[in-house]
């Protein structure tokens, strides 16, 4: 399995010969506004793509589509993205991607075997509370295969029950979650920071885990410095933060 960081939520991982590409976001740099109602104003993306869009698509068989916020899935991937290649999604992004022109819309809603692929759906929370609800609906993805390691794709949630669930049920080797502690002025974060990317290590001491969705989206306040120092802190020593373009084989 080799698993690419893009920036963000965006990475492509080949997996049974197939690469698939995750939550496309490939605006250029400060081309986006930025959040509302979060601790700064700064223009979104905060940094540039480490590769032309060129070569981000060249080799991809598939998209996978955890949701639709904007820094998952923005003007430009819609643009690029050819509309014939396979997408899957969850079942409230169907009807979007199939307006939008994508003619091979796969909605997973429990699971799905493409190629020798089995791509299953797990929940998850994008926040608490009210701030939770208008978040709207989020999915994570379990995919496996016969000859090579689990990966669970986290997607955009906090430690909940959710996670846990999909963690005791389908025992992955490789977890990629979002960090980056994103939040607003007011309310709880809406994906993970230092304490829940522990749990997720604890609950899995034996994965490899993944954290990306950090440093390029203007209520991402969590650091890749603050995460490594929490990291050695704590002595977890299962999670790997890459840095933008950067390739991890296992």
């Amino acid at each position: 399995m080799k698993f690419q960081l893009i920036r963000h939520a965006t990475f492509k991982v080949r997996i049974n010969k197939l690469t698939f590409l995750v939550d496309p976001m490939l605006s250029s740099k400060e081309l986006m506004e930025p959040v509302a109602n979060a601790a700064n104003k700064f223009m979104n993306p905060l940094v540039d793509l480490p590769l032309s869009i060129e070569n981000i698509l060249d080799d991809i068989d598939a998209v996978i589509l955890t949701h639709s916020h904007r820094d998952h899935f923005d003007y430009k991937a819609i643009e690029t993205i050819p509309k014939e290649l396979q997408i899957f999604c969850q079942q409230e992004d169907e009807e979007m991607l199939l307006d939008l022109g994508f003619s091979k819309v796969t909605k997973i809603i429990d699971k799905e075997i493409w190629n020798g692929v089995q791509i299953a759906r797990t929940g998850g929370q994008h926040g608490t509370g009210e701030i939770g609800n208008q978040m709207g609906p989020v999915s994570g993805f379990m995919m496996k295969t016969a000859d090579e390691p689990t990966l669970y794709i986290v997607g955009d949630s906090i430690w909940c029950k959710e996670v846990h669930d999909a963690l005791t049920e389908h025992f992955p080797e490789i977890i990629i979650l979002n960090g980056g502690e994103a939040q607003f002025l007011i309310g709880d974060p809406i994906t993970m920071g230092n304490k829940d990317i522990e749990k997720v290590s604890l609950e899995a001491p034996t994965a490899e885990i993944i954290v990306v969705h950090m440093e390029a989206w203007n209520h991402c306040l969590l650091s890749r410095e603050e995460l490594k120092g929490y990291i050695e802190d704590n002595h977890l020593s299962n999670i790997t933060v890459p840095t933008n373009g950067e390739i991890l084989e296992y």
